[in-house]
């Protein structure tokens, strides 16, 4: 089912700039049946009115009191559950599911836009842009099918009720279809056209969703399917599409400005429109269109705090794992002389800033909680506060309540773009000491690191924990890619899941993912594994090969029983 909005709120600032006479009073025609007038596809207005209709796609930080893309990514190693174990996504067979028909549903929204611009006559460049933004939308919409459920029905026109042949026909080989995917995206890119609007359309968000798309392709190819051949094709195209951009969107100084800034100037931030680095954003505007991620990352009812592990993966300023570095590698905070709070300020000094701008500087949990900037008596799973999305110039009511937050949610950046040619260098063999300065460094700078990133700095860590047999230097890229987007957007779940990972979320083979902060110095911290808090709520979360793909839905497979088959492990 396609996920509902109040109110776009990318076309809340895009609105004057996109063609509709009058966005906001709902003057988009989504189009709920095949519209075939040539009259109607005919006019820009309208075309650009169902074009507004995909904004809503993209999540960002939520819309009204429900949840968003950032924080609420429990299903990791990243975090535990706010308030009951995260378990895998999927646990059974659904009768249905919006995760199979929401895409469908888009893709038919895609292919009337497609059909309805080729039968009307507007025609050269604008028909062109009309197309291209459909069909990254398409691409888009197909490629998320993909990575949950693998071979898929593939629908490239607007379909009649009649065409029983394709409306039920066989899944398509995932290759085809993301080879198709590919096709969209370079449609997209040729003919979309360049826009400075950082929540419209353009060729740049075309050329940043590219690269995402071909670096989880490029990975699955190699450590799914062992294809060598597809990977290197596929880490190519990101190259190619990130590469032309990226000194465009320049790495920012101020690491927490890009999850806390308001649309405009305000807050203690430079507007989130104007910053260096993004490329396209999701806007919120106070009293008019609002979301609740600060709210449930201050509840004082429990929030989904980093692990454990999450918090050991950042490095130490000196660009060393614990084991080796030189600075102190302690990881126990100390006990206020009250016993009333536990300062871990001592161990953020001495890692990677971007952890002290991820969690605060005092454990809270039950039994200890902290009054925070924006909260009081706020506690945490893990014992571990999540300060990312947090501005703390909003009252403590405006934090604390439902709906009633208006910072601005990035949704592709520089830093995406960065980490996706560092990635795809690596995995092509073709990395330099050059590529590192430029594309490394700036997060490592704003990270407050003393060292730069070199070859042979990576490639000597040899960090204990890299047990899937990669190479020193991408397992030190994928761990700067994990703490720079750490609960952004769920990406780390993906991740896993093209990195062939996803076994590093079983709780009994990595332990260190049900375990919170060191509490050793309180006596009265409960429930603990030895000197860690306890974040299993007693369960446990073991890994099987199925959870690489989604249960198709039962009612799907009941349409047509003899081509639709189940995916292994849940027949």
């Amino acid at each position: 089912m396609k996920k509902l909005f109040i109110l776009s709120a990318i076309a809340l600032v895009g609105a004057s700039l996109t063609g509709c006479d009058d966005f906001l009073d709902d003057n988009r025609y989504p189009l709920s049946q095949q519209t075939v007038n040539p009259e109607f596809w005919s006019n820009p207005e309208n075309v650009q009115a169902q074009i507004n209709y995909f904004y809503e796609d993209f999540l960002g930080y939520g819309n009204a009191g429900g949840s968003g893309a950032f924080y609420f990514t429990w299903t990791t190693d990243d975090q535990c559950g706010r308030t009951a174990f995260a378990d895998w996504k999927n646990l059974s067979v659904p009768s249905s599911s919006s995760n199979w028909s929401g895409p469908y549903t888009e893709i038919r929204r895609a292919n009337l836009v497609i059909e309805g611009v080729n039968s009307g006559s507007i025609t050269g460049a604008q028909a062109n842009n009309f197309i291209g933004i459909a069909r990254l939308y398409r691409a888009m919409q197909y490629f998320d099918l993909v990575k949950k459920y693998g071979d898929v029905p593939m629908v490239s026109q607007v379909l009649d009720p009649a065409d029983t042949e394709i409306l039920y026909g066989p899944r398509t080989s995932r290759n085809d279809v993301m080879d198709f995917v590919l096709e969209d995206l370079n449609f997209a890119i040729d003919n979309i056209s360049t826009v400075a609007n950082k929540t419209t359309f353009s060729v740049d968000l075309a050329r940043a969703i590219k690269a995402e798309i071909c670096l989880y392709e490029g990975a699955y190819a190699r450590y799914h399917q062992k294809d060598a051949t597809r990977a290197s094709k596929y880490f190519n195209e990101v190259v190619s599409a990130a590469e032309p951009i990226a000194s465009k969107y320049t790495i920012c100084d101020d690491y927490t400005s890009l999850y806390k800034s308001l649309r405009t100037a305000g807050g203690g931030y430079n507007g989130l429109s104007s910053n260096s680095e993004v490329i396209f954003m999701k806007a919120y505007e106070e009293g008019v269109f609002m979301h609740s991620t600060m709210d449930y990352s201050c509840a004082s009812d429990g929030i989904a705090g980093i692990t454990r592990d999450a918090f050991d993966s950042f490095l130490f300023l000196d660009g060393k794992i614990a084991a080796n570095t030189s600075l102190d590698p302690t990881d126990a905070g100390v006990l206020a002389a009250d016993g009333k709070s536990i300062s871990i300020q001592n161990l953020l000094d001495v890692r990677d800033q971007r952890l002290a701008m991820t969690t605060y500087p005092n454990l809270l949990y039950q039994g200890m909680t902290w009054a925070g900037p924006n909260t009081a008596n706020m506690w945490s799973k893990t014992g571990y506060g999540v300060a990312k999305y947090d501005n703390w110039t909003f009252s403590n009511a405006d934090a604390t309540s439902a709906n009633r937050g208006w910072t601005c949610a990035p949704l592709y950046w520089g830093a995406r773009l960065y980490l996706a040619i560092l990635e795809a260098k690596a995995e092509l063999g073709t990395i330099t000491d050059a590529d590192l300065t430029k594309y490394m460094k700036p997060l490592w700078d704003r990270a407050g690191f003393t060292v730069a990133p070199t070859l042979a700095l990576l490639n000597s860590t040899n960090d204990p924990a890299n047990d899937v047999n990669v190479s020193s230097l991408i397992w030190e890229i994928r761990r700067c890619r994990r703490c720079e987007l750490m609960m952004d957007d769920d990406i780390r779940y993906w991740d896993l899941v093209r990195w062939h990972m996803l076994d590093h979320m079983d709780t009994t083979k990595y332990p260190k993912i049900i375990q919170g902060a060191n509490v050793s110095m309180d006596p009265n911290a409960s429930p603990k594994i030895g000197d860690y808090l306890d974040c299993s709520y007693g369960q446990s979360r073991i890994f099987n090969e199925r959870q690489y793909l989604y249960p198709v839905p039962s009612g799907e497979i009941q349409l047509n029983p003899d081509v639709l088959k189940q995916n292994p492990g849940w027949e």
